[in-house]
């Protein structure tokens, strides 16, 4: 079919914008993300009904699943189901937790080791996402934090400290849309004023020690300290998971803390693998040049061998066991695949409606505009091309050449212009519902999607405001020092204010009494 007659016009924003409404109205995302698809179809193809269901099918749908990229994610996410199920029945996950719950004090300190286990597994957010969710579940729940929070958590750790770590998938992606050999040099140099990411570790650490919550949070964090509810919202796939991951009485520590080592280590070796690491390349040259879909689920692969022939000698569980973790792990990653499905389907609608192209015209038209405004202006509009399709590594390819094409003209401005690019299209990424890594801390949580899209953009949005802010400041200054110093104040006490208001949460003395411990 020729260039629909809608192609990157406003129209194009409608099906995304659709999809995401309906979720947060109705809480029930899968007809929510494929209304969005239809409706991007009827946009492309008008009154041809023929045009309508092959454009859903063939150039959605089927598309998404036969595209090389996605099948490795897929792949990878299986694998990792695979042996979280193997974790969880050696016991290995149940030990960590007592382990842990004898050495966790408090809620707080049960919060702060959930951020840092997140920190220290930067590499990639989807592995993030699913190995801190099913080591930190047991320690969380023991201190009665909602799932909610504990998603909010995995979240906020995984595309904001990727895109801040050098030695990551992220780093990588961001790397390819720069000049050759510009890559991990202008990322380095971009972390700084990726405001975003900082302050959004900033705000978890002071919400964790200030002790309140605000907004949709208030609800789940109450219900879960009073009530005893960790969900608020029931969820059978939540719920269906969490009874899967009862295990073995005769698991160790070892039996967790090897696997998730030999996790990362095969992980971070496919990855620099796939970019010529042993083909004598340099190893930030191959993680710059990797293939993160490929480099990821081939690590995933034979970490799983490795794990499986661990569990086996060690007589853990027995051979046998361990095959019937394989239809067990793909069971529980059927939901976010379905949801990562329908949210590739509706980016492909999107891409067909010219959504790239006219955000790209948007762009370009404001570029004369006042230069000191110029990365608050891109940040903004990445934050909204990133939650209406749920890419954030789309976004940098969308915006990240016309920032560099900008700064041709204004290079004083060319390290925050590209940082706010960045940092934009975390932000649509940590929050847009049709996010994969939104998708992928649901499930690492085993949380209701919803109520963690619902309860966690507040939380983001409101730093992301904060961010808008330091991004107009280093407009018109020189260095990262003073838009840092400013909105790190400015964030501190937007939280002092919540926090006295009417409607926040402080979470009860008694919330903090470790019951295992005593």
């Amino acid at each position: 079919m020729d260039t629909p007659a809608l192609y990157a016009t406003a129209w194009a924003v409608l099906p995304p914008l659709i999809a995401i409404v309906l979720a947060l109205i109705t809480k029930e995302v899968y007809s929510s993300l494929f209304l969005g698809v239809v409706m991007g179809a009827v946009l492309y193809a008008g009154a041809d009904f023929d045009g309508i269901v092959n454009h859903v099918l063939q150039d959605g749908l089927i598309a998404s699943l036969s595209d090389g990229w996605n099948v490795g994610i897929l792949i990878f996410l299986v694998i990792l189901g695979i042996i979280v199920a193997l974790m969880n029945l050696s016991g290995g996950s149940k030990a960590f937790g007592a382990w842990a719950l004898r050495r966790v004090r408090s809620r707080v300190a049960a919060e702060i080791a959930t951020v840092l286990l997140g920190i220290v597994i930067f590499v990639d957010d989807y592995f993030n996402c699913l190995t801190v969710g099913s080591v930190m579940k047991p320690v969380t729940d023991e201190f009665k934090v909602s799932r909610a929070k504990l998603a909010y958590i995995i979240d906020a750790t995984a595309a904001p400290v990727c895109i801040i770590a050098p030695v990551s998938s992220w780093a990588a992606a961001v790397s390819s849309f720069a000049g050759e050999g510009e890559g991990i040099a202008l990322f380095i140099k971009c972390i700084p004023y990726n405001f975003y990411a900082l302050f959004t570790l900033v705000m978890m650490f002071a919400l964790i020690f200030m002790k309140f919550d605000y907004a949709n949070m208030t609800q789940y964090e109450r219900n879960a300290i009073e009530n005893g509810d960790l969900f608020t919202i029931q969820d059978a796939n939540a719920e269906t998971a969490d009874d899967a991951e009862e295990g073995s009485d005769k698991g160790i520590v070892l039996d967790l803390v090897f696997p998730v080592v030999v996790l990362v280590v095969s992980c971070v070796l496919g990855m620099v693998y796939t970019g010529g690491f042993f083909d004598g390349a340099g190893f930030v040259t191959a993680f710059s040049d990797s293939d993160a879909s490929v480099g990821l689920s081939m690590g995933a692969l034979v970490a799983m061998v490795i794990i499986i022939i661990y569990y086996t000698c060690r007589r853990t569980i027995s051979f046998s066991e361990c095959m019937s973790c394989i239809p067990k792990g793909m069971q529980a990653m059927v939901p976010p695949i379905l949801v990562l499905t329908l949210a590739w389907s509706l980016k492909a609608m999107t891409d067909s409606l010219g959504l790239a192209d006219y955000v790209s015209g948007l762009v370009e038209g404001m570029s004369g505009a006042a230069v000191g405004v110029i990365p608050a202006a891109l940040f903004l509009i990445a934050c909204v091309l990133a939650f209406a399709s749920g890419t954030s590594w789309g976004t940098f390819g969308i915006l990240i050449p016309l920032g560099l094409a900008i700064t041709n003209s204004h290079p004083e401005l060319s390290t925050p212009i590209i940082a706010a690019c960045m940092a934009g299209a975390v932000y649509g990424d940590h929050c847009s519902p049709i996010s994969d890594t939104t998708i992928m801390a649901s499930a690492g949580a085993n949380c209701n999607h919803v109520s963690h899209v619902s309860t966690q953009l507040p939380y983001a949005t409101t730093v992301a405001v904060v961010s808008a802010i330091s991004y107009v400041i280093a407009g018109f200054t020189s260095g990262p020092i003073i838009p840092l110093v400013v909105g790190v104040v400015l964030l501190l006490g937007t939280l002092f204010f919540l926090r006295g208001r009417e409607g926040s949460y402080r979470v009860p003395e008694s919330a903090n009494v470790n019951s295992a411990a005593q």
